[in-house]
């Protein structure tokens, strides 16, 4: 059966390839706008709606996946619009535990069939000084990140602990969405 992934994200690309998974890629031209203010239902929506750009399109058996990974702590943190807002945010994660939180929906096509679920890990920040903020922010990688870091780059040095899902912070959680995959009979791990 055909996988679409329907982000152009290379994190989320980079995950599946590191799976051994076949794959396509048709990203989403679907307009991320504040629709929602619960985190949860706003990761799932986006997820959803993400995934449906593309599967209304495909009219053979295809399992499309769509994804949106949020960064949540007392607000929905976004991607920085500038340096200024990048500081900002590293400043209020600093010495303090958040939320990420990844909507995950895969659609079976041609049916539309659709299971849409979230994975959360909270990530605790260490006490940042003003110098190690500047410091990453100039480092560029966090300008176009959610939360303005990168687990999986520099930003590891930022980050005392996680509780939960690695892969999920990354913007895939791989086992939830493993599960899901396996409700509709795809498995990740075959002999």
């Amino acid at each position: 059966m055909r996988i679409i992934l329907a982000s152009n994200s290379p994190r989320r690309r980079e995950i599946l390839s590191q799976l051994g998974v076949e794959y396509e890629v048709k990203p989403s031209d679907f307009d991320e706008r504040e629709e929602e203010s619960d985190p949860y239902k706003m990761a799932m929506l986006f997820a959803h709606n993400k995934a449906r750009n593309i599967a209304k399109d495909i009219k053979d058996k295809a399992l499309v996946i769509g994804a949106d990974t949020i960064v949540y702590k007392d607000n929905i943190m976004g991607k920085p619009k500038d340096k200024d807002d990048a500081i900002a945010m590293l400043t209020e994660l600093s010495a303090s535990t958040h939320s990420v939180i990844t909507g995950i929906s895969v659609i079976k096509t041609p049916e539309m069939i659709t299971i849409t679920e979230y994975e959360e890990t909270l990530v605790k920040f260490k006490k940042l000084s003003q110098d190690e903020i500047k410091a990453y922010v100039n480092s560029g990688e966090p300008i176009d990140k959610a939360g303005a870091y990168a687990i999986q780059g520099l930003g590891s040095l930022l980050i005392e602990r996680i509780e939960g899902c690695y892969f999920n912070v990354v913007g895939l959680p791989v086992y939830k969405l493993s599960k899901i995959l396996e409700k509709f009979g795809f498995k990740l791990l075959t002999i």
